[in-house]
């Protein structure tokens, strides 16, 4: 089992993020080995609130170009959830 330090990595700050706020919504960065239960128990004990629902995506990393030449590299896939609150909030600085 990991600590919900090892769970959520981030809280995402963009412009969708931003409008979710107003729906008590808030999008976070999480390891991608973790379920929903996992990610509502860790929110709950970090931010002290009560958490609704869980909904999560899978990003695939994207390809790039390594340097000069026309070899390809990949960067790191990830995972998002966006965690709905029936309880509390959560005070992200911008």
């Amino acid at each position: 089992m990991k600590t919900p330090y090892e769970i959520v990595d981030t809280v995402l700050i963009t412009e969708k993020s931003a409008l979710l706020k107003e729906q008590n919504k808030y999008a976070f960065k999480v390891y991608r080995g973790t379920s929903k239960i996992e990610i509502a128990g860790a929110i709950e004990k970090l931010f002290d609130v009560k958490v609704k629902s869980v909904n999560v995506t899978n990003y695939q990393g994207k390809l790039k170009r390594a340097g000069k030449s026309a070899k390809m590299g990949r960067r790191s896939a990830w995972r998002k959830a966006i965690v709905t609150l029936s309880e509390g909030t959560i005070e992200v600085l911008q």
